[in-house]
């Protein structure tokens, strides 16, 4: 029996939607693709119509869970000022709900130890996500004390101290979005659910006070 090209799409998105899900909750290694199959209400032999190899189900499945954690912050923060968008993300992600979560949650903070594991295709799929997600922490950070937006477009000194702004809102973003991922692990691994509540709490304070959202010191 002959499908339409549109049925097929929708099948390959439910494979992929299946295969999110599960990776997150037991990675790359902890998941056949009989399972995920299965997961999807589909025969394991239909598979190689939609996939090569479970390398590239694997590296659809990590640009679906990044794509699906983006348009849920983008739908959260819609409206909202780049610090109120920031506070947001922070509160949201450094969560008892997100800890609890693994398979719905951010690849980062699940998946960081499996990685080195997996080829060439799930690491550019896991890179190409932090880098997003980076990014889009950088765009949402407060501007520093006197800087301007456009400032350091033109030459000379002026152009230096941009770039250097510009390097140093970059290393602010991948710094927080390291300890945001590492507090999640890290609450997930322990086993005193007071001490995990600790540790999301105080990251949320220090990262809103890193990033100029409250008057403390950083």
């Amino acid at each position: 029996m002959r499908y339409s090209q549109s049925h097929k799409q929708e099948t390959r998105k439910t494979v992929v939607r299946a295969a999110a899900a599960a990776v997150r909750a037991k990675g790359p290694d902890g998941v056949s693709v009989a399972e995920i199959m299965a997961e999807a209400g589909l025969t394991h032999g239909g598979f190689y119509a939609h996939f090569p190899n479970k390398a590239a189900l694997v590296a659809a499945a990590l640009a679906e869970a990044f794509g699906q954690s983006r348009r849920r912050f983008a739908r959260m923060t819609e409206g909202m000022t780049p610090a109120e968008a920031l506070t947001a993300f922070i509160d949201s992600y450094v969560s008892v709900e997100h800890r609890d979560n693994p398979q719905r949650g951010c690849p980062i903070a699940t998946l960081t130890n499996d990685l080195p594991r997996q080829g060439p295709a799930v690491r550019g799929a896991f890179d190409a996500g932090v880098a997003n997600l980076i990014a889009r922490i950088e765009a949402w950070l407060p501007l520093g004390e006197g800087q301007c937006e456009g400032e350091g477009e033109g030459e000379g000194e002026g152009e230096g101290e941009g770039e250097r702004a510009a390097a140093a809102r970059r290393g602010l973003a991948s710094s927080m979005m390291a300890e945001m991922a590492g507090v999640v692990a890290l609450a997930r691994a322990v086993s005193d659910a007071a001490m995990a509540d600790a540790l999301l709490e105080a990251s949320r304070a220090r990262l809103k006070t890193r990033a100029g959202l409250t008057g403390g010191a950083a």
